[in-house]
């Protein structure tokens, strides 16, 4: 490149001899400043490994690129525990979660922005900005006034700025989506608005000393390398580049400037042509590159010889570029076609008025058709030496050219958390204080899961409590549902249900499904379960073949309005949260706090009724007339382990002792007894004693071993 500058300068002072003489000082600066050393710039497959050794090249980045990057600063994993479970019998359990902060630099120049994120392949950032996992994430562009990260900063004591090196800074990156490790990052990184043609990408670099002409567009580039040349050399081997002196600055083009004719009485001595056949060069020519309609992943266009001979080895070539399939494929043919034309190449001497050409020039020879270009200049005595090729490759192609199938994975948003709050009777076995269930879900598809807080004292105070479990099928009630006993199937009510989300579904089952617990809901405080779920539009369903008040919720059959809440029970939906011992009767707040929820998200409220610490109330409340006016009150009892009858044996108690509370009430009086079976014999005596008269109410209450059952009540006439 300073070649040609002090040609022109030695022309100015010493005509051609001058300007020869220029040329060799030329020469040596350009060796020293421009050509390229050892160390080579990337290949295809380093931009896609994220490295953190010391000495790892950062590429100078042009237009869209998918890159890696190197980590440059880190801390430790950070390790959070948080308890959970428990309850009588069962032990606790300790969940550890990992965390760490580093940064990534992305390009030696400045860049605009960063669009997606890929973690170890998967989609960590989409192309609206929302992440996947939860992180906090910072860029720095690379601009020459930056300042230091504050993160960086406050763990450094001399913390660099890394002026003209855009990086990215992740805060606190949870690991648990990618096994406690720190993932593999690639990054969608702009550093130009648009393609970028070769001459602008070589002016940038050059720092103006080469001015862009008629060059291919990219993109996006990648350039590494200890000279401009060393960064475009890549580029080089597939596009004939050449430098022209115009306006005090080298001109970059491919076209190699306007030909200049060379006379037969120029030439100094014979003219060597040589002529090698078709099957001493390669038949294919293949282009690896970066296919932006494929997330930037490697892509490869081929070029094949139609006539039939074999080639000794393909030409195959790897570019840091990003380009269209249609682009790769018009350099794999443009290069097949220079290296069919270029089997012919010739050496001319001349005298030194011709010292002025170059290496990417373009002549004419006298007896010759078409152009030919300069591949190498060479000074000797009063005489310069130039190796040409034939140069008849013309044009670059347009062809016609398929990316592949892309393999792109759905950018789906997070969105904000849906929770359902439950004090509802869904373990079999009690803990020493009430359990409620968080169901959370998103209204949009790419949810997956929050970080859960509670308060037992009304917002004073919050408490970690792990993060949620799978989505859960989560929806909300479009009319009233009427009461309905539980003992039959309601085949005349149905109730329908807006899903929260287009993702969920919910399937009709068969009576034998149904009682093995199948399709098992909440709506507000009674479980029903439904046989028949018919979609009726837009993630509505119409419920119906009705189990009424399951799991001895019937106390809450009495009818819904519309508006309740709407949860499909599944265990690997549900987190169990226990609330402390004696708390019932206050409230509980639980705070869902995902990657889209933000610090306004109100907490979700739930009154704790202490739903899984009751017994189900006692069931088919009898009172028959005994000999001498008593009356034969009996009952039978239920237990939370033994919804299902599978051998026809009794249930299970459930509770440390058997024990009952019963209450008679009447005008005027009311008469409390304690029993310790399901039968109380009310005497003649005892009825006198209260003056008891018709109507008479009964009230029967099972004390399980930490709270008592909602009562079953008979009234007698």
């Amino acid at each position: 490149m300073a070649t040609l500058i002090l040609t022109a300068v030695g022309q100015a002072f010493g005509g051609p001899i001058g300007g020869a003489i220029g040329s060799i000082l030329g020469q040596a600066i350009d060796q020293r400043i421009f050509a390229p050393k050892a160390r080579h710039g990337p290949r295809l497959g380093d931009l896609a490994v994220q490295t953190s050794s010391y000495g790892s090249f950062i590429p100078k980045l042009f237009g869209t690129m998918r890159v890696a990057g190197t980590v440059i600063w880190s801390t430790d994993l950070v390790e959070s525990r948080s308890t959970g479970g428990g309850g009588k019998g069962r032990p606790k359990t300790v969940n550890y979660s990992y965390s760490a902060s580093f940064a990534v630099a992305l390009s030696a120049r400045p860049i605009l922005g960063v669009g997606r994120i890929w973690a170890d392949g998967k989609l960590l950032r989409g192309e609206a900005g929302d992440f996947k996992s939860a992180t906090g994430f910072r860029l720095h562009p690379g601009d020459e006034d930056q300042q230091a990260d504050p993160l960086i900063a406050a763990a450094e004591a001399a913390a660099p700025a890394y002026r003209g090196i855009a990086y990215a800074v992740f805060e606190d990156f949870q690991l648990e989506d990618y096994g406690n490790r720190i993932p593999s990052l690639t990054f969608e990184a702009a550093a130009d608005a648009g393609a970028v043609t070769i001459g602008a990408i070589a002016e940038a670099l050059s720092g103006g000393a080469v001015a862009a002409g008629a060059t291919p567009a990219l993109a996006g580039y990648a350039a590494a390398g200890d000279s401009v040349r060393g960064a475009i050399e890549a580029l080089a081997d597939v596009v004939p580049l050449s430098l022209a002196d115009g306006d005090g600055r080298l001109l970059l083009t491919a076209e190699g400037g306007e030909p200049v004719a060379l006379g037969a009485d120029e030439e100094q001595g014979r003219r060597e042509i040589v002529r090698r056949g078709l099957g001493q060069i390669p038949a294919e020519v293949s282009i690896a590159y970066h296919e932006p309609e494929r997330d930037y992943q490697a892509g490869l266009q081929r070029a094949v010889r139609g006539d039939g001979l074999s080639a000794r080895n393909a030409d195959r070539r790897a570019l840091p570029a990003a380009l269209s399939a249609g682009a790769a494929k018009a350099l794999a043919e443009f290069r097949l076609a220079m290296l069919s034309t270029g089997r012919v190449t010739a050496t001319v001497r001349l005298g030194w008025r011709r010292a002025a050409l170059r290496p990417g020039g373009r002549v004419q020879l006298a007896g010759e058709s078409g152009l030919w270009r300069v591949t190498r200049w060479t000074l000797g005595p009063m005489q310069v030496t130039l190796d040409l090729v034939r140069a008849g490759a013309g044009p670059l192609p347009d062809p016609a050219a398929t990316p592949g199938r892309p393999v792109s994975q759905p950018d789906l948003p997070h969105g904000p958390t849906i929770l359902h709050l439950l004090d509802l009777p869904l373990a079999d076995s009690p803990g020493a204080g009430p359990l409620l269930f968080a169901a959370a879900a998103g209204a949009q598809a790419g949810w997956r899961r929050a970080a859960l807080m509670t308060s037992f004292d009304g917002g004073a105070s919050w408490q970690a409590a792990g993060g949620t479990a799978a989505p859960a099928v989560l929806g909300t009630a479009l009319d009233a549902l009427p009461g309905a006993g539980s003992a039959l199937f309601d085949d005349r009510a149905s109730l329908e249900i807006e899903l929260a989300s287009d993702a969920m579904w919910l399937e009709s089952r068969d009576d034998d499904a149904l009682a093995g617990g199948a399709n098992l809901a909440a709506v507000g405080g009674e479980l029903i379960q439904f046989g028949a779920a018919q979609p009726v539009g837009d993630r509505r369903f119409r419920l119906s073949r009705l189990l009424r008040g399951r799991r001895g919720t019937e106390w809450a059959a009495g009818g819904h309005a519309a508006g309740e809440g709407f949860t499909l029970i599944d265990a690997g939906a549900l987190v169990t949260l226990p609330a402390p011992a004696g708390s019932i009767g206050g409230e509980a707040r639980v705070l869902a706090t995902g990657i889209s929820d933000d610090s306004e998200t109100p907490a979700v409220v739930v009154a704790i009724e202490g739903a899984s610490l009751r017994p189900p109330s006692p069931v088919h409340v009898r009172a028959i007339e005994a000999a001498a006016g008593a009356i034969a009150i009996s009952w039978v009892r239920r237990s939370r382990q033994g919804w299902s009858w599978p051998n026809g044996s009794d249930a299970p108690l459930g509770e440390e002792s058997e024990r009952y509370r019963l209450a008679i009430s009447g005008a005027g009086f009311e008469r409390f007894a304690d029993c310790d079976g399901p039968s109380f014999l009310y005497t003649a005596a005892l009825q006198a004693e209260d003056g008891a008269a018709r109507p008479l109410t009964v009230s029967i209450s099972q004390i399980g071993t930490f709270a008592a059952s909602r009562p079953a009540a008979l009234i007698l006439d």
